[in-house]
């Protein structure tokens, strides 16, 4: 069991017969009234985020996410196999619960996919992954008196924006929690 009052980010358990992770939480201490918990949270099955106050000594159970390391082998049709590395035995996961980040994955790659008891509701990539850069306008010398950016695809076939010095070809770092460009790698 786990208290309103000790919420922190990340955190999951059960409410309502659901699972939901805490994204964002503030204790407030009016000047009036009883203290109480204002949270953002997530439902980690649909995705459906909400926010809530809660009294600080309500206790919901604790929900306890199975974290797998797996590595992504094909892709057939809306179904993505993933190979668990210790037993070698092949998990088909819909294309539904894969995520947005999930388009920086390419095959052979090592995933986390994330269940709560015994049901797949997510996969979760490396927070950086290095990408070649299969498709982009080309630079011009000169051009970086500002921030600017460029549209280039990747070897994936995600986009994403990235600096004007960048070419077709070169390899990148990306944060899939965000989607953005790090440098070059």
């Amino acid at each position: 069991m786990i208290s309103a009052g000790d919420f922190r980010n990340g955190v999951t358990f059960e409410l309502d017969g659901n699972v939901v992770q805490v994204i964002e939480f503030q204790h407030v201490k009016p000047g009036k009234g009883a203290a109480f918990v204002r949270t953002k949270y997530k439902n980690v099955m649909t995705g459906a985020v909400v926010e809530r106050s809660f009294n600080p000594t309500d206790k919901y159970p604790t929900a306890y996410i199975e974290r797998k390391d797996m590595q992504y082998l094909y892709q057939d049709g809306d179904l993505y196999y993933f190979m668990d590395m210790e037993t070698y035995e092949q998990l088909p996961i819909d294309k539904s619960k894969l995520g947005d980040a999930f388009r920086f994955v390419k095959e052979n790659m090592e995933v986390k996919v994330l269940s709560y008891k015994g049901e797949v509701f997510g996969v979760e990539p490396p927070n950086f992954v290095e990408l070649v850069v299969t498709e982009t306008d080309p630079g011009f010398k000169g051009d970086t008196a500002t921030n600017a950016t460029k549209p280039a695809i990747l070897e994936t076939g995600a986009e994403i924006k990235v600096p004007l010095f960048i070419d077709q070809g070169e390899t990148i770092r990306i944060d899939t929690r965000t989607g953005e460009y790090m440098e070059r790698a």
